[in-house]
């Protein structure tokens, strides 16, 4: 797939910022710099939910590439499992997100986390009383609204990446483990 808009060019200080923290300038950023006030409320926006603590770094990690994988955005399992290296989580279970349902490398809760960025990714969503309230039991309410915002912000950018054609720009061959592709799909929609 090719980008479906021209980049736009960053200023110089965002670039350099960029470089430094991915080793290139990331293509969604120069895509969305087509309108610098979006694209500058995008990256306000998506650092604060990087800030966010009240849930566990390595669910949110795997809640943001399960809904990557599902959504098809190539360009965020490449970022994701990236930033998960440089982060410090568990990257024998980050490499394996994309085909989370058939590894075995992740707790009940981690997969409980998954099925439900899943299911919030669904359309019409499909989260259901007994996922919600399973996985609120175990996380608490602070945690279970963060990571539910932070799967709605995952939806926001890989749905847009996916639109505007951004793929996969590489990031992930940084990692020693490779990245588990994502398994074909059989037609059917997903279930939780």
């Amino acid at each position: 797939m090719a980008l479906r808009v021209p980049k736009a060019e960053l200023p110089a200080d965002l670039r350099e910022n960029m470089i430094r923290q991915f080793g290139s300038v990331p293509e969604n950023v120069e895509v969305l710099w087509n309108s610098p006030a979006l694209a500058r409320d995008n990256l306000e926006f998506g650092g604060k939910v990087g800030a966010w603590n009240a849930a566990d770094a390595s669910l949110k990690s795997f809640a943001h590439m399960a809904v990557a994988a599902q959504i098809g955005c190539s360009w965020c399992l490449d970022v994701g499992y990236f930033q998960a290296q440089n982060d410090d989580l568990d990257l024998a279970k980050a490499s394996q997100v994309p085909r989370w349902r058939t590894s075995d490398v992740f707790t009940p809760l981690e997969r409980d986390v998954m099925g439900y960025a899943e299911a919030m990714s669904n359309t019409p969503p499909t989260v259901t009383d007994e996922q919600y309230a399973s996985l609120l039991e175990r996380l608490g309410p602070a945690a279970m609204v963060e990571l539910t915002a932070y799967i709605a912000y995952a939806n926001l950018a890989t749905r847009a990446n996916v639109a505007n054609g951004v793929t996969s720009q590489g990031f992930s061959e940084a990692c020693e483990i490779p990245l588990a592709k994502v398994p074909e799909k059989s037609g059917a929609a997903p279930t939780a």
